[in-house]
């Protein structure tokens, strides 16, 4: 028995936007945003999975969007890479999701709260080993909660879960590990099994009920995923190699200008720039040349000489 991941678009919304099963998007928002108690009743989910042709890595930013109990809308995202100005992005969609509900001419009295869940594959918050983190609008002294909470922003971020199957204690832990470690399995386990719920999407996410196509989507989604994350990796491999070097650059740069200034005294700053400005081996044939020099302009001169 394999399952895909739900950490895709894809899956995610097969999973958790699926109109026959709302019990299972109920369970989990319960598990993410309410500590596991049953206090989303009703669900109505907006724009539901259909199944379609791959255009790319996401259709849209939002991977599910529902009204909940409370006249409540929830967005939800699931994110893998840590992309330029996603905080930004987070912020932008709820504040949209919250000011597109009204339509011309209607009053602020019909606006009613969001909530934006948001699931990253990567640690967002350096600085709190918080594995759910919840903003609000509060007062910046004494902290007290803007009046009826209009916008609301929740993290869950999955690399900060390390426990194993056998540790879970209740159903957010249940629900996260299924997040991070579906592709991994290979049956349903009790501990994920005695929560109806979480079985259902199991069997959703059964890559033996998939249809040729939606395997072919999932299979191609997930290698974009990997190549965008290789893209990363690599990106990080060049720039550190980069700094290397340039720290090797600026290392040898200020040894030839303390030798400098004890042959020949001190030089000016358009002086200082200039040598600066030169390539690794160029610093290697001024480190030589150096040795050579009487006065500042024989400086003058070599630099004007290697252009």
């Amino acid at each position: 028995m394999r399952f895909i991941s739900p950490k895709t678009d894809f899956a995610f919304k097969k999973i958790f936007a699926s109109s026959e099963h709302p019990e299972i998007l109920i369970s989990f928002l319960n598990a993410m945003l309410y500590k596991g108690e049953p206090t989303i009743q009703e669900l109505e989910i907006i724009d539901p999975y259909s199944a379609g042709s791959v255009t790319g890595l996401k259709d849209t930013y939002l991977d599910v969007k529902a009204k909940i109990t409370g006249n409540k809308t929830v967005i939800v995202e699931m994110q893998v890479l840590n992309v330029a100005a996603f905080e930004k992005r987070v912020v932008y969609n709820a504040a949209k999701t919250y000011s597109t509900q009204l339509k011309a001419g209607e009053g602020y009295l019909k606006l009613n709260p969001v909530i934006a869940l948001t699931i990253t594959d990567f640690i967002l918050f350096e600085n709190t080993e918080k594995l759910i983190s919840n903003f609000e609008f509060t007062e910046t002294e004494e902290k007290f909660v803007y009046p009826n909470c209009e916008l609301k922003l929740v993290f869950v971020e999955l690399p900060k879960f390390k426990k194993e199957l056998n540790e879970l204690e209740n159903l957010p832990e249940k629900w996260i590990y299924f997040m991070k470690n579906a592709p991994s399995l290979e049956a349903v386990p009790d501990t994920l099994g005695s929560v109806e719920e979480i079985n259902t999407a199991l069997e959703i996410a059964n890559r033996a009920n998939l249809t040729l196509d939606e395997l072919n989507d999932v299979d191609k989604r997930e290698m974009f995923i990997q190549d965008q994350i290789g893209s990363v990796m690599k990106g990080i491999e060049i720039g550190l190699q980069q700094g290397i070097e340039r720290g090797k650059i600026e290392g040898e740069i200020g040894l030839i200008m303390r030798q400098i200034v004890r042959r020949v005294g001190e030089v000016t700053q358009e002086v200082q720039t200039r040598i600066q400005g030169l390539s690794a081996e160029q610093l290697d044939d001024l480190g030589e040349a150096l040795l050579d020099f009487r006065s500042k302009e024989d400086l003058i001169a070599w630099l004007e000489s290697a252009g």
